[in-house]
């Protein structure tokens, strides 16, 4: 992608880096310019990608912004692929009066983060014209970090509002996900200065819309 733009001088491209790259460094919350070691192959390809991207607006001009994405979620998010994401996949599960499963104890903590505040985020960094904020990678996220244990609770207060059955569903404990990150939140100090980004869904917004979408869709 990053040649096909080269070759049609574009003039910018954004592009989806992950918060994975951030790998095994601990601290909370995350800053642009601080990550450690990845801890999955998933996250080497994220980071590779973001050292092109470098490579290219130093020799080629262009303009380059990456935005590290913070466990997005929304409506017409799938909750069967192959890398499907927690929420959708506890949506799908209680629906069905199914007791989801949870790796590990449910205390690990994630920045879930609204697909609309995402939209924004991409728009802004499409559309900035402040030098200063390219070529350069951002946070995407909401600034606050939930655990598994807590998000399950909200949705089953959601969906319960369509099943009062729902209510009485308890989750399924596994076991640990190979490399998984215990505690991730982000810094979106970086993306409020430069791009102007405003979330303006928060967690608990974001899970009444996507619960109201996957209730009409599934059933």
């Amino acid at each position: 992608m990053l040649i096909a733009a080269r070759d049609a001088k574009a003039k910018r491209f954004v592009y989806a880096a992950s918060s994975s790259t951030y790998g095994d460094h601990p601290e909370l919350p995350k800053m642009e310019d601080v990550i450690g070691n990845p801890l999955s192959p998933y996250a080497v390809t994220k980071y590779v990608n973001e050292l092109y991207a470098r490579v290219f607006s130093n020799l080629y001009g262009v303009e380059t912004i990456g935005l590290r994405y913070f466990n997005v979620f929304g409506r017409r998010q799938d909750p069967d692929g192959a890398y499907a994401a927690v929420i959708p996949r506890f949506i799908k599960s209680l629906v069905h009066g199914e007791a989801p499963l949870v790796h590990g104890d449910g205390l690990q903590s994630r920045d879930f983060t609204y697909v609309d505040n995402v939209v924004q985020v991409n728009q802004l960094a499409a559309l900035v014209e402040n030098a200063e904020a390219l070529n350069t990678v951002y946070n995407v996220a909401y600034g606050e970090n939930t655990t598994l244990i807590e998000l399950f609770r909200q949705l089953v207060t959601n969906l319960a509002e369509f099943d009062e059955q729902i209510a009485y569903i308890k989750p399924v404990f596994g076991p640990e996900r190979q490399g998984d990150v215990r505690h991730s939140l982000a810094s979106i100090d970086k993306a409020r200065s430069l791009l102007g980004y405003q979330p303006a869904y928060s967690l608990g917004d974001g899970l009444k819309l996507a619960s109201a979408w996957y209730w009409d869709s599934m059933k």
